[in-house]
């Protein structure tokens, strides 16, 4: 028997409402052709192209191997280009192409409407709670993390 019953954790809710969004998310962009990782990774490089696969892995919350996974996926159905960086050629850097571009807007449609859908159970005032709820555990968790020290 452990000593705090799964229901009293804060972090098995968290993990189950993560996990709930997933799923839809997974559902709404499968008629787009693309995973959940592989969306956030082209959502991120609308946003800032001309990114490395390392700085991909920690904006995405992945592992370089998943993200380099995702990305030589997407390569291959021709929706990202990677060309190495101008002064550091062993860095590649990485930009949607124009199809990427479409797949991108068709998958961020059905997206958003989940995001839109999940925002409406909420009234305004519960949503900035709940985002202002959820920043606190982020950061504790964070600090806490930073405190503890690197094992060896």
């Amino acid at each position: 028997m452990t000593s705090m019953p799964a229901p009293e954790r804060i972090g098995h809710h968290v993990k189950r409402a993560e996990q709930a969004l997933n799923a839809a998310k997974h559902a709404a962009l499968k008629p787009s052709g693309l995973t959940v990782p592989q969306y956030a990774a082209l959502l991120k490089l609308a946003d800032s192209p001309g990114m490395s696969a390392a700085a991909l892995a920690r904006a995405c919350s992945v592992t370089p191997p998943t993200m380099n996974t995702v990305l030589r996926n997407l390569q291959e159905r021709g929706l990202i280009e990677r060309t190495p960086h101008e002064w550091h050629r062993n860095i590649l850097e990485t930009r949607l192409t124009a199809e990427g571009e479409a797949v991108l807007a068709n998958a961020d449609e059905r997206a958003v409407r989940v995001e839109r859908g999940l925002a409406a159970e909420f009234t305004e005032a519960e949503r900035e709670s709940l985002i202002e709820l959820l920043g606190r555990c982020t950061a504790f968790l964070d600090a806490d993390r930073a405190s503890r020290p690197v094992a060896d």
